[in-house]
């Protein structure tokens, strides 16, 4: 599913108060991280990920792997956050056109 640019501002409004659902650890990016990620997704459709890696290029690859795992949408990353967004199968928020 792509994002609207309108969609992605509701989206970025939406995520700000919101604090990191899910925050990887000192082993990274495991199975058990990619299933909470879902679980949260399906659960709340946005979230944010917490990645405390210092290396900017790693943080992006962390961040299209889980794009591709999730098949959700990356709708921004700022520092070590990151915001996620798959509607779920009974969608709870509502986009704008």
């Amino acid at each position: 599913m792509e994002l609207s640019n309108k969609q992605k501002q509701f989206l970025k409004s939406a995520a700000h108060p919101l604090k990191p659902v899910v925050m990887l650890g000192g082993n990274g990016l495991t199975e058990g991280v990619l299933a909470e990620i879902e679980l949260a997704l399906e659960h709340h459709e946005l979230i944010k990920v917490k990645v405390p890696e210092d290396d900017r290029e790693l943080r992006q690859a962390i961040y299209l792997t889980i794009v591709e795992h999730t098949k959700a949408n990356l709708v921004q990353s700022i520092g070590k956050v990151a915001v996620f967004y798959r509607p779920a199968t009974e969608p709870k928020m509502r986009l704008p056109r």
